[in-house]
């Protein structure tokens, strides 16, 4: 699927923020009884140089977490491939900036913590901490979300707000 960008930043501009960011994804799904639910998890951006190249943001996650069970089909055998989904990643200081979409999600299991390790890097610099040995125990099962835009729409409030400090 190709990512469809709109909004006052370009497709680089949005890539590289998506990029830098230690802020969490916000990910916004629908429970089984159709209400939403929204949750923060770390994530990392992959994607390709060309415009026809996918996005993806790959997000990591206990195997019994509750958005989990959201984001498989109702008999719960598999990730539903209908699993909609929206997520925004954002500033939370002045000047706001950040990108906002929509686009499905898939979890699948990741038994050797790989995609929960590169996010362990990025957001606490290692696995060093005791909330890393927490997340890494041998006993705990991590499965990998991957959610794949299909419209991205970035803003940038910088020049409305003016610089804070």
């Amino acid at each position: 699927m190709t990512t469809t960008v709109r909004g006052a930043l370009t497709r680089e501009e949005l890539a590289d923020f998506l990029e830098d960011r230690d802020i969490p994804v916000r990910i916004a799904c629908r429970t089984p009884s159709g209400h939403l639910w929204m949750l923060s998890l770390w994530y990392r951006f992959l994607h390709g140089d060309e415009e026809s190249e996918p996005w993806l943001l790959e997000c990591s996650t206990a195997a019994d977490a509750t958005v989990v069970d959201y984001l498989k089909r109702d008999d719960g055998s598999a990730t539903d491939p209908e699993a909609e989904v929206a997520f925004e990643v954002s500033t939370n200081r002045p000047p706001y900036r950040g990108v906002r979409g929509r686009g499905t999600a898939s979890v699948a299991p990741d038994p050797e913590k790989e995609v929960l390790r590169d996010l362990l890097e990025q957001y606490l610099g290692g696995t060093d901490s005791q909330l890393a040995r927490t997340l890494l125990r041998e006993e705990r099962d991590e499965v990998t979300i991957a959610i794949e835009p299909a419209v991205v729409y970035g803003w940038d409030y910088s020049d409305r707000m003016g610089n804070p400090e």
